[in-house]
């Protein structure tokens, strides 16, 4: 917002068109700050298609809708261009029915998530949490480090990727390992997979790790065999002095990575 009068530009993102006729009115009613609908859209490819042209300050975003998840969306928004005449991509607060996902939402840096069904106050308190980020000071960029967001006892915690040597799928749930910690979570390791990227390995069906983490590819005699008997069973020997089995299906892909470092 160029001044502190101006009120803030929404883009409101529902497959419901009922959804999306409610949040209009709780927008534009909103007393304090004030709120303009800018645009609707029922799916992520039509709010895609808005934010090219279309400058706004915040997105209110459903998360479960055909054509593509709101954490996808949100996602991509963080990462794309902006519109014309906007400084900086639009902030997001997912407006959902689907309470359990709100630890993702944490790691593409919602600015709220808020329950169906939305109560007056609730939105407000959101759309005060965003116009009071919009007119803090601008800090100096500095690169952010991607994360995964735990539960904790209660608590919300941010883990950097820096920290994390591996994750290993056992029965239903992940457990995610560092240095110091290790936390379950409850999200498939194929989805994790594809969010990493290239700096984590699979080197097996149910792991990953950290590429920094590998010290070393080493030979893991099977339980039972003698001396000098040839075997095949390998494994990853991490930096918090564990090992891992590597498949042999994954035993080329592991070689070469070790080998380009």
């Amino acid at each position: 917002m160029s001044e502190e009068s101006s009120p803030l530009r929404v883009l409101v993102v529902d497959d419901e068109p009922l959804a999306r006729l409610r949040l209009r009115g709780l927008v534009e009613a909103n007393p304090l700050p004030a709120a303009l609908v800018v645009g609707e859209a029922g799916d992520a490819p039509q709010a895609q298609a808005l934010l090219a042209h279309t400058a706004c300050d915040l997105v209110l975003l459903d998360i479960v809708m055909p054509g593509g998840s709101g954490l996808k969306l949100a996602d991509a928004i963080r990462r794309a261009a902006v519109a014309p005449g906007q400084p900086q991509p639009p902030m997001v607060v997912f407006v959902t029915a689907h309470a359990e996902h709100a630890l993702r939402a944490f790691e593409v840096d919602a600015a709220d998530y808020i329950t169906k069904p939305v109560r007056r106050e609730r939105l407000q308190a959101a759309l005060l949490r965003v116009a009071q980020r919009l007119a803090a000071p601008v800090l100096a960029e500095q690169p952010a480090v991607p994360v995964l967001v735990v539960s904790d006892r209660g608590r919300v915690l941010r883990v950097p990727l820096t920290e994390v040597v591996y994750l290993k799928a056992e029965l239903k749930y992940v457990t995610l390992r560092t240095r110091q910690a290790e936390w379950l979570l409850d999200e498939p390791l194929a989805d994790l997979a594809q969010r990493l990227g290239e700096g984590f390995l699979r080197v097996h069906r149910n792991a990953l790790v950290a590429r920094s983490a590998v010290r070393a590819l080493e030979r893991a005699p099977a339980a039972g065999a003698g001396p000098g008997e040839a075997d095949d069973s390998w494994v990853v020997r991490l930096a918090n002095g564990e090992a891992l089995a590597v498949s042999r299906r994954q035993l080329p892909a592991v070689r070469e990575a070790l080998a380009s470092g």
